[in-house]
């Protein structure tokens, strides 16, 4: 995955995806390899990463900008590229970095945020738009089911008494 990641940093750092040296073609197939193994999407196709990552897009936020702020509202799903950002949540916090990933929730329910999340370094982020995914689920149902198959059993593992 480190890999992935590294390429999708470069290309978007030189300000394109489709640069001269790597084909548009190519710059799919690492998109789709880092959506794999995001554990919301693992269960899913080539086919269907392939799609997510068609709706997917780089944002780039400048060192201690906001990405997202707590009770805005839930209206993308984030894949950290690069640099690392600060998820407050209250009471606590967490780091993200490269390959770490948050927003789903709000890829299915659309609430009010559940943290903020401000960047510590210069981030770049790959954003799938809440709506784009809902279109994409709509014409893709397989997509939805493998989704909520996915949540279903993290749940199930949270829920699990320890020991089990």
């Amino acid at each position: 995955m480190q890999e992935q990641l590294g390429r999708l940093m470069v290309e978007a750092a030189a300000g394109a995806w489709d640069t001269p040296t790597t084909s548009p073609r190519q710059l799919d197939r690492e998109t789709v390899a880092l959506l794999a193994q995001v554990p919301l999407f693992a269960s899913l196709s080539h086919r269907h990463l392939g799609q997510i990552g068609s709706i997917a897009t780089a944002k780039r936020y400048a060192a201690n900008s906001q990405l997202v702020c707590v009770g805005t509202p839930g209206d993308a799903f984030y894949v950290i590229l690069s640099g690392n950002a600060r998820v407050d949540v209250p009471g606590r916090y967490i780091t993200v970095e490269a390959g770490d990933f948050f927003g789903e929730m709000a890829l299915l329910d659309g609430e009010p945020r559940s943290a903020t999340v401000t960047a510590h370094t210069e981030v770049l982020a790959l954003m799938i738009e809440r709506a784009k995914f809902l279109k994409l689920l709509q014409a893709e149902p397989k997509v939805a089911l493998a989704i909520m198959t996915t949540l279903t059993r993290r749940l199930r593992t949270a829920g699990a008494p320890a020991g089990r």
